[in-house]
Order: C-alpha cells, then structure tokens, then sequence
C-alpha cells in the first residue's frame, strides 16, 4: 500500500478552514496532515486551540522563517508533499512557490478574478462585493503562484448575495461553501496527480 501524501495546512486566524480539512482527511489512508502552521503567535490566531482536539499542535512560524527559507526547510525535512493555504495572509516567497509548484492550493473569498489581489482578504472582500453591488459571491479554490490570488483556478461555488446581506451574513454563506468544497476540492487534486 503505498504512503499517504503528506499535507502541510497554513493558517493566519481562527483556522475553522483548517478544521474542515483535518475533519475531511481524519480517517483518510490517502491524504496525512502532517503539518499546521500560523504565522501569528497563539495570542492572535484562535487555531492553536481549533485543533488540539485532533491531536494536532498548531506550530508559530515567523515572517523570517518564512521568508529566509527555514519554513520551506521545515517542511522538506517533514517529508511534506502539499501545502494548503487556509485564510494564509502573508506572501509566499518565490522559492517556496517553486518548491511546491502544480502542489500548493489556496482558498479565496470571492469569484476570482473578481475581488482579489493585494488587500482583498476576509471581510474587505465581502464588503467590497456588497458596495459594487453584485448579485452574487462565492469562493475560489486556485493554485498558488508568486502574485496574490493570479493562479489558475481549480474550483469555484457560488452564493447569492440577498437584499439586505451585511459583510457578516455574506461571511457566513461564503465560510459554509469554504467548508464544503475546500476539503473536496484538496483531496481531488491530490488524487489527480497520484494517480
């Protein structure tokens, strides 16, 4: 039988995202999450908590250790596959999105191309769709390149944005189809390029 893909899961917040994978993979032989990684300290970012009662410790990594490298060497000496973003603010260097090229995935809160970019993450994105009036959101899965939110894109779900919605009740739609088809959509690529 050969070895489960080893997955690597980054997260700047709360990290509900990263519970809905480690949920998704839980009984998987496939797929092991193997690392959880948050670029805020535990002070900041409520996933430290989120997943302890899957037996998983959340590890803080720095700007530095993600921008001089010793991120992406943590993750090579873990034996690490696949990375995906889970509401991951920062940049991620030119180096490490080599290393992980056609292997990294990130999750966005909106129909991209539209509201994406520099600045455009969490409730910036749903206040942005609610102001320029759109009928609709929704939330994009795509591979991570070295410009925010410019790699091709892997899946798309959409919602209605209804009369009346505030940035929050948007949120809240737009989390449940993250939830959703986020895992899924994680879980099919990795079975693409295994087979």
């Amino acid at each position: 039988m050969p070895e489960p893909v080893r997955l690597a899961i980054l997260a700047s917040g709360s990290g509900s995202n990263a519970v809905s994978i480690l949920k998704h993979f839980q009984a998987s032989t496939d797929v092991d999450v193997a690392f959880l990684g948050c670029n805020r300290p535990p002070d900041k970012a409520g996933i430290y908590d989120r997943t302890k009662p899957f037996g998983m410790e959340t590890e803080y990594f720095s700007k530095a250790d993600l921008n001089d490298g010793r991120l992406l060497n943590t993750l090579r000496e873990r034996g690490i596959h696949w990375v995906a973003l889970a509401g991951f603010l920062a940049r991620i260097p030119e180096d490490f999105v080599r290393a992980f090229a056609g292997r990294m995935l990130n999750i966005h809160p909106s129909l991209l191309p539209k509201f994406g970019g520099r600045g455009m993450y969490g409730m910036n994105v749903h206040k942005a769709v609610i102001a320029a009036g759109e009928s609709e959101s929704g939330m994009t899965v795509h591979w991570v390149t070295e410009e925010y939110d410019q790699g091709a894109v892997v899946f798309q779900a959409a919602c209605e944005v209804r009369e009346g919605d505030t940035p929050e009740t948007l949120a809240d739609r737009v989390l449940e189809l993250e939830h959703t088809y986020y895992p899924r959509t994680i879980a099919a690529c990795i079975a693409t390029t295994a087979s």
